[in-house]
Parts: C-alpha cells; structure tokens; sequence
C-alpha cells in the first residue's frame, strides 16, 4: 500500500509540476530568417553511406537567403561516405570535404571530428547535425528565425531541436517514441528555455550555436571526452547564455532501427555514462524505475481495494502523459498501456550498460571502443 502511494504522488507531481514534459512541445514552425548571417554547416560522418548522399542533397538544398557552406568531415570511413557525399554535391562549391585526422587521446570520436570541421570555418553561427539526418528546405532558415528571436528577453545563444526519429519496425514503434518521452521527462523542454532554470540540454541531431558562445566556453575542447556530448555542450553554454530546446517537425532521422537488438545497443551505449559510472545511481535508478512502472500494475493485478485504485490511478496518469507523444508518432492510443514493459526493456539495457563497464568493454561506436570511463 506505501509503494503504491508513494507511486501515486510520484504520478501527480510528474503530471502537475515537473514542467509539463508530457505535452511535447514546443515544436519549431517554419520561418524566415532575417538577418542571412553566414552559417558553416557541420556534420562528422562514420561509415555512413546509406544515409549521406540523402543529408548532403538535403542542406545543399535550403533555401536559407544568407551565405551558407557545408563541411562534411569524414571520420576514417572505409563504406565509401565521401566519395557518395561529393557525388551527391554534384560539384556545389558550398560542399567541403574534410578528411579527418587521427583521433588523439581522450577526445570522443564524433567531438573531434566537429571540432574539425568548425576550425576549418569562420562563419559567425554554425550548424551541427548528424549524417542521418534530412532536413526540409526551410529548416536552415527556420532554426536561425529562432535565434535570432530573443526567449523571455534573453539573447539566444543556441538552439537545439529532437529530430523526428525513423518509427516504422515494430521495434521503433515501442520503443522510439518512448525514448522520446523519457528524454523529455528527464529534461523538461520548459525548464531548458526558461533561462532562470538550470535544466539545460540539447538533442545532438541538431545544433546552432554562435561560434562566439563556442569560443566563451573553450571551444569543443573543453567537453572533448564526453560521450553524451550535446546535453554536456548545453550544459556549457547555458552557464553563460539562453538555449532553446524544441520538437522539430522539418528534420527527420533516416537511420533505421530494424529490430530489438539495434536499439538496445544505442541505449546501452550512453545508459552508465549518464549515470556518471555510479553504481550506487544505478541501483537508485532501477529502484526508482521499479517504483514508477511496476509498482503500479502489480498493484492493478494483485492488490485490492484501496491499493488498486491507487494503483489504477498512477498507471492510467502514466498512459494519458504519453499520449502527446504517441501521436507526435501517429500512433494508437493503446501503445500506452504497454509502458511497465516498455521501461522494462530500458531497465535492462542500462544494466547491460553498467556490465559493459564492469567488464572493461566500455563504450563502443563505428567500431571504435572508448573504453571503461572514457
């Protein structure tokens, strides 16, 4: 009975006072720029020659009224990435191929292949994306209407945007939008743009920064281990600025996550390294994940009377939060109720997380290894 209650308050705070994540916004409308500043465009690419001839055809084709370049840094590809990527800029001069040099100790293998390609321009704002990721002709320009558009009064020195991710295997479809929701949950989109907050964070997908913030914070330098590198980089820039944080309806992830085992390994990636290698978090984390998922559908199924209704109460809070999100995905409704397995299968890939650790294979990514506590 004092599980389930506790759940219950747990439910009605998320709900009512933890800065309304559920309702998945705010979402960026398409815009025009004003000022047409110079904009360098980034992306650090690994292997990634299914998707980048789509992403470079893509941003050489934004309709952003500024100068702009793209700069493709191709990070010891062996799938032939930049050879698809000048093909597909069918000899555009605002194409730069960059070709990435040896990774030196203890800088993250994406990290310094962005820092790469930012040296190599000069641009006063620069965008940061991934190469899997197709943008609508207007976003350049919606993103940089954004920018420059002050929050609360306050000079925006980033915006970030969670890109729509692919949902179409039956895999992503339970378990991507949920990714979503727990993203948001843990990173209250309302807190990150209220500049008085010290929520911050930001979706790597997406990046705009002024080079100028870059440089106030030491360059990428100064965050060149760090594996969960957007949310650190947010972190860095709101101790001196304003950030943006929103849902983007004109970007789209086009890497697909076919089966289970894919998306099980993007989690357990990441999953000890935002717990800062703490076991003692960890075992907080799975206690409290128990407590907020399973305590109440085994209330539902073994308890009675009071105990149920409570339990009732916090599992169907649980099923209406996710809503928004589900239909952000165009999903039925009923995808809700499968959550307690859903954070089942999160639970268990932040544990494999945590063994991957205790086992001495750490992090591993394009294959490349960073090791235990990189």
């Amino acid at each position: 009975m004092i599980l389930t209650i506790v759940a219950l308050l747990i439910w009605v705070y998320l709900y009512a006072l933890h800065g309304r994540f559920w309702e998945s916004r705010p979402e960026l409308a398409p815009a025009l720029a004003v000022s047409g500043l110079p904009v360098d465009i980034v992306i650090p690419a690994r292997d990634e020659a299914g998707s980048i001839g789509t992403v470079i055809t893509s941003l050489l084709a934004q309709d952003y009224p500024g100068p702009f370049r793209v700069l493709l840094v191709d990070d010891g590809s062996t799938d032939g990435t930049a050879a698809i990527a000048r093909e597909a800029a069918r000899g555009d001069p605002r194409f730069v191929l960059i070709e990435g040099r040896a990774k030196p100790a203890g800088w993250s293998g994406k990290l310094w292949a962005l820092g790469q390609g930012i040296d190599a321009g000069e641009a006063p704002v620069v965008l940061l994306t991934d190469a899997d990721i197709a943008h609508d002709p207007n976003h350049l320009s919606t993103l940089m209407a954004r920018l420059e558009t002050p929050l609360r009064g306050a000079r925006l020195d980033m915006v970030s945007e969670m890109v729509r991710l692919n949902c179409e295997s039956a895999a992503e479809r339970a378990l991507i939008p949920a990714f979503v929701y727990f993203f948001q949950m843990l990173y209250p989109f309302a807190r990150v743009n209220d500049p008085l907050s010290a929520t911050a964070a930001a979706a790597g997908g997406v990046v705009l920064i002024r080079r100028e913030a870059l440089e106030r914070i030491g360059g990428l330098a100064a965050i060149r281990g760090a594996l969960i590198d957007d949310v650190t980089l947010a972190r860095r820039v709101k101790q001196g600025g304003a950030i943006f944080l929103g849902h983007s309806a004109l970007a789209r992830s086009i890497r697909p996550y076919p089966d289970y085992r894919d998306i099980r390994a993007m989690i357990a990636r990441t999953a000890f390294t935002q717990l800062r290698y703490s076991y003692a978090l960890l075992a907080l984390t799975i206690a409290g994940l128990a407590l907020v998922w399973l305590v109440p559908p085994i209330a539902i199924i073994f308890g009675g009377g009071a105990e149920r209704l409570f339990g009732l109460m916090a599992y169907a809070i649980a099923v209406l939060t996710f809503q928004p999100t589900l239909r952000r995905y165009h999903l039925a409704w009923y995808w809700g109720l499968a959550l307690p397995l859903i954070a089942l299968a999160y639970m268990e890939a932040t544990i494999a997380s945590a063994w991957r650790h205790a086992t001495g294979s750490g992090a591993s990514w394009k294959n490349r290894d960073y090791g235990a506590g990189s």
